[in-house]
């Protein structure tokens, strides 16, 4: 019954920001993660009144094609089954005038020796023909992330620690997917790395393995990161070491980038920050901190000056919208711009302000 009323809040907030006029500061500097519809009602209106430029959303490569196709690169092979959601998301986004972000992960079972999706494909080639595919399904789409976060084994197996192996392997998964999705746009970014603030590896590690030798440093337009922090964005702080990299270690990052991947065409590597929340109110399951909801928007907002001032943040992805229902064990992650009613917390204006 509570979920039942929450789904009509939410929808009735979602057509109270349609009918109202959008005065957001609408920008590519800020992304969002979220539902693409709630109770049947689309949510492009909230992010279009947050001022969001750039919407993200992720694609599994396991779930669209369970069997291999014939045809890898065309996506009217039949082994496909492309997503609903992912096709509305696409078409709200255009008539919100939003860009979005795709990311690609999991491999289907046929594709990495019958494991789980969290496996690597055995062929690197594998990967990319179906990135391609979907840049041909989606000629709109220019933004794609290749395997969000590969430095966790939650995400990417195997992965021995203290070994370049995964890293290496990461890489040559990447510069094969850069090179299919160049084949068929040059106004495709493909992002890179897409690492976190620590790891199973740690991001200066991973970064240092996907470059061990100069010649076979991995193409790609921007380095990927979710610089997730428990302490206020601040780039003058110290570093937290070990290899580490949260928001305010975002500079360092960069030198890491310089120092071992380079430049691309004379130009350093912008960075792609895909998610980046704040959770408040309680302990929760996902972080090992929180914060009350003035704090949350008091460093979101330090976050987003960060963003609008450094030009090699290419954009700041929140995620996410709306806060997790309440669960019976009180500890789910109440980490959105709303609560999970629809309410707004702080957070929401300091979003739309920034």
């Amino acid at each position: 019954m509570v979920r039942r009323a929450a789904l009509c809040l939410l929808a009735a907030a979602a057509l109270l920001a349609l009918a109202a006029p959008a005065d957001a500061r609408f920008s590519r500097k800020k992304a969002i993660w979220g539902p693409t519809q709630v109770g049947g009602v689309s949510q492009f209106p909230l992010y279009h009144d947050l001022g969001a430029g750039i919407y993200e959303m992720s694609m599994s490569w396991a779930r669209i094609a369970r069997s291999r196709p014939s045809h890898p690169t065309d996506p009217a092979d039949p082994a496909y089954r492309w997503s609903t959601n992912v096709d509305y998301a696409i078409s709200q986004a255009r008539l919100y005038h939003m860009r979005v972000a795709l990311l690609i992960e999991a491999a289907p079972r046929w594709a990495n020796g019958g494991h789980g999706p969290e496996y690597a494909p055995k062929h690197a080639r594998d990967f990319a023909r179906f990135a391609r595919a979907a840049a041909r399904r989606y000629p709109g789409v220019h933004l794609w992330l290749i395997w969000g976060e590969p430095s966790r084994r939650a995400n990417w197996r195997p992965l021995p620690r203290f070994q370049c192996t995964a890293p290496r392997r990461y890489a040559r998964l990447l510069d094969a997917t850069y090179v299919q999705l160049k084949r068929q746009s040059r106004r495709n970014l493909v992002i890179g790395g897409d690492t976190f603030t620590t790891g199973d590896i740690a991001p200066r590690q991973f970064i240092k393995c996907m470059a061990y030798r100069h010649r076979t440093r991995p193409r790609m337009d921007m380095y990927g990161h979710n610089p997730f922090s428990r302490r206020r964005p601040n780039l003058h702080k110290p570093p937290l070491g070990f290899g580490y990299a949260d928001f305010s270690d975002l500079d360092t990052l960069g030198r890491w980038l310089d120092r071992y991947l380079g430049r691309r065409r004379g130009k350093r590597l912008k960075l792609f920050l895909s998610e980046f929340t704040i959770p408040t109110d309680h302990s929760n399951y996902e972080f090992n901190f929180w914060t009350t909801r003035s704090v949350q928007a008091s460093w979101l907002r330090s976050a987003l000056r960060i963003d609008r001032r450094w030009s090699r943040i290419y954009t700041l992805g929140w995620f996410e919208l709306y806060d997790e229902p309440p669960s019976r064990g009180g500890d789910e992650v109440d980490r959105g711009l709303l609560d999970y009613r629809g309410g707004k917390k702080p957070s929401y204006n300091v979003f739309t302000a920034g």
